[in-house]
């Protein structure tokens, strides 16, 4: 009879322990996740205007921890955002692990955890220009350091004057490119301007080829 009423008397104690010392038996989660493939500074995410900036990993190619200082209750929503990007990259809220779906916003509860992924690629942009005096079929470009062709279509008869615009497929940031003619048009030489440099963060436009007369 007397441990039966010890019990009780020391869970009383025990709540009002915690209450004089602030405890709380609310569930608290902490907005966490982690974002892979970040190479460059000034990525920042964003969680009900709260801002957080991310710094790239110390070791190459791997993912980075982040957590918002607020904690939610459960029921809370939350939606991280990312609100500026990295410099040469751009990052997305991305489907974690075994996922099918993007998981930056939800309800605080409804999963033990918050684990958000973000994933980030290096901007990739075309490599490209005209080619002016096409007058011959089968003229192929091609960029040799990244791998990627072009072929012109066959001229008009008679063939048009007007420069064609060109784009070889797209290379990433801090990228080497070399465009030569893989293959000269019917009749003609074609001689390039331009032609190698590393990508930056715009498309390329002024790789210009000329053709002539063989």
């Amino acid at each position: 009879m007397k441990s039966s009423l010890i019990r009780p008397a020391l869970a009383l104690a025990l709540a009002a322990s915690l209450a004089a010392c602030g405890g709380s038996d609310k569930a608290e989660f902490t907005v966490a996740g982690s974002v892979t493939r970040l190479v460059y500074d000034g990525l920042v995410l964003s969680n009900a205007g709260v801002p957080l900036k991310v710094a790239p990993p110390t070791t190459a190619g791997a993912a980075v921890r982040f957590a918002f200082p607020d904690k939610l209750e459960y029921g809370d929503t939350y939606a991280v955002t990312v609100t500026t990007q990295p410099a040469h990259q751009t990052c997305v809220p991305s489907a974690p692990e075994g996922g099918l779906y993007a998981n930056n916003a939800d309800t605080a509860g409804r999963l033990v955890s918050i684990d958000i992924a973000i994933d980030c690629e290096i901007n990739e942009f075309t490599v490209g220009g005209t080619i002016t005096g096409l007058t011959g079929a089968g003229l192929v470009l091609a960029n040799g350091s990244t791998g990627g062709t072009y072929t012109a279509a066959t001229p008009a008869t008679p063939p048009a004057t007007t420069p064609i615009t060109y784009a070889l497929p797209a290379v990433k940031f801090g990228t080497t490119y070399g465009v030569t003619v893989s293959k000269q048009p019917a009749g003609q030489v074609c001689t390039i301007v331009n032609p190698t440099g590393t990508m930056g963060d715009a498309a390329v436009n002024n790789v210009n080829v000329t053709c002539v007369a063989a």
